[in-house]
């Protein structure tokens, strides 16, 4: 459902004005969208929540993915990066890490927001951990994370490669193992994330057009479910009126 207020917005102009637009729809509305398109998973990125500013914040961060890969510092084969990552974050681009699942340490710090933001980053999102919370609330810098950590990335993983795709699993805490049947994301450079209070959603490039059109449908339908459901028409009697079924 459309939001009953407009969220503050974490986006800014790039070089394509139709894929800011995605801006103005919620995570949800967006992964209905790409169900439609036939994504199994929706573009949705499992167990991620918002840490910073709040995780009640009403943020919505919104822009095209600068992509990172984490590797555990005993994988002396995977290459090394000659200058930091956060050094090289192009302005406008929602950092997306991908850090090894198993590991307990955060992949970013307070000191990584200070570097992203006077970059222009408009946020970060991080299959793994971060730390230093109150910094990053305090910069109201947009984190979205799996979890927190005490712990640095210092012995326990570097980042190995940027701006290369991600396939990024869904991880049990539980059994240690992947999401068995939930099928992996794929991030590449320059696709678009939007992010806010419900979770993490990647769009494609070649999709965005198709996702506008079908997630702005998806809001008038919802809307008209909605109207009716409140004049006490029920569920079921709305769902088949205006969705068919």
């Amino acid at each position: 459902m459309r939001p009953l207020h407009r969220p503050t917005q974490v986006v800014r102009a790039m070089s394509s004005s139709s894929a800011s637009s995605l801006s103005n729809f919620s995570s949800c509305e967006i992964s209905d969208a790409l169900i439609k398109l036939g994504l199994p998973h929706g573009g949705h990125i499992p167990d991620i929540q918002m840490y910073s500013p709040s995780q009640t914040s009403d943020t919505r961060l919104c822009g095209p993915a600068y992509t990172v890969q984490m590797v555990l510092a005993s994988e002396k084969s995977a290459p090394k990066l000659p200058n930091h990552f956060v050094d090289t974050v192009p302005d406008g681009s929602v950092v997306v890490i991908d850090a090894p699942p198993e590991v307990k340490n955060a992949v970013w710090g307070g000191l990584m927001t200070a570097g992203a933001q006077a970059r222009g980053a408009l946020g970060v999102i991080i299959s793994g951990r971060c730390r230093d919370l109150a910094e990053h609330r305090s910069a109201n810098f947009p984190v979205f994370a799996k979890g927190h950590s005490t712990l640095g990335q210092s012995p326990f993983t570097r980042p190995s490669a940027i701006n290369v795709p991600l396939s990024i699993k869904a991880w049990s805490p539980l059994t240690g193992s992947d999401g068995g049947s939930f099928p992996p994301v794929d991030v590449h450079p320059g696709d678009w994330m939007v992010a806010d209070e419900d979770g993490v959603v990647c769009v494609p490039q070649d999709l965005i057009s198709k996702v506008l059109e079908l997630a702005a449908k998806g809001r008038e339908v919802d809307e008209k479910c909605m109207q009716d459901i409140r004049l006490g028409m029920g569920v079921q009697a709305s769902f088949k009126k205006h969705r068919g079924k």
